[in-house]
């Protein structure tokens, strides 16, 4: 038992530094953003970050045989191009506070998504979920006083779309293919979607990137420390904590973007952005509530569902 304690509260410690590590990574990307272009530096980030996926997989001696291929490359298209991709371009223009939290509205949208893609409908505590994520995002958009960082306001949520969809499909595949190691699907799915930014990035490239310290500490942060480290510590918080507790605990991740951009980037919040990010963060909590109470009511065991534990079978004759 108090292994088993000990367990569960090192894996919040590492959900937590996982938290630090993604919260504080909008701050270094936006700075990062002075020496490169966004799709040079989205192509070296991915790019980087998923040799260091394959360095973790050879280390840990995971399968690199590769399966589901279709299935990976659309999942790279969502989950590294779009997502990734989007989410750098919309940092070029807006805010890495307000970006952060735009992009985070990635559970409103799966669960909004769900309904026709995966026949789950809303209930309970999503309904209100729903509402205040949308309320939010229209207290960040203020439509009444629409700035010149509109379009990355778009793009940020569409990035967060992205990875709804990116989402959707990994929990498809995962159903489909239950023996994936998530290692090898996150370092191929990355490989493939980091094709169509470096094709963008040679298409669009115009300035020089300029090799600082500050540039090349950036790159080694998003790529060890954002992707490997990160993915590392959440596949160790997952295997000790429910999959609820873990995502209510990510929300942390725009908070700490928001206070960093504020003290580091000097990010002024408008009364009504601070107002819809309050929003999206109550709606996020809902939703991860909901996440929780409904792994919860699936670990009961089968006599309080008022089921029989063994059906009988009816003989012939």
């Amino acid at each position: 038992m108090l292994l088993k304690k000990n367990q569960g509260l090192m894996a919040f410690l590492a959900l937590m530094l996982l938290c630090l590590i993604w919260g504080y990574n909008w701050v270094v990307m936006k700075n990062a953003l002075h020496f490169a272009g966004p799709f040079d530096f989205a192509a070296l980030r991915t790019i980087l970050g998923a040799l260091c996926l394959f360095i973790v997989m050879l280390i840990l001696k995971k399968p690199f045989k590769i399966q589901e291929i279709p299935s990976l490359i659309v999942l790279g298209l969502l989950q590294t191009a779009g997502f990734t991709g989007l989410l750098v371009w919309a940092l070029v223009e807006g805010g890495a506070g307000k970006t952060a939290v735009l992009t985070y509205t990635m559970p409103f949208w799966t669960m909004l998504l769900a309904w026709p893609l995966l026949g789950e409908k809303l209930s309970g505590w999503q309904w209100p979920a729903a509402f205040f994520s949308l309320m939010g995002i229209l207290f960040i958009l203020d439509p009444l006083h629409l700035g010149t960082d509109l379009f990355s306001m778009v793009l940020a949520i569409v990035s967060g779309i992205s990875w709804a969809l990116a989402v959707i499909l990994a929990k498809k595949l995962q159903a489909r293919s239950p023996n994936l190691d998530l290692i090898s699907l996150t370092a191929w799915q990355m490989l493939f979607g980091s094709i169509p930014i470096v094709i963008f990035a040679l298409m669009t490239h115009t300035t020089s990137i300029e090799w600082n310290g500050y540039f090349i500490g950036a790159l080694i942060y998003n790529s060890v420390f954002g992707n490997a480290i990160a993915w590392l510590l959440w596949l160790y918080a997952l295997r000790h904590l429910s999959a609820g507790v873990a995502t209510m605990t990510t929300t942390v991740c725009p908070v700490i973007a928001v206070i960093a951009s504020s003290i580091e980037l000097h990010e002024f919040i408008k009364p009504f952005e601070f107002v819809g990010m309050f929003l999206i963060g109550i709606s996020l909590l809902m939703i991860s509530y909901d996440r929780i109470k409904r792994h919860q009511e699936g670990l009961v065991q089968p006599w309080l569902k008022n089921e029989p534990m063994i059906k009988s079978r009816h003989r012939k004759g």
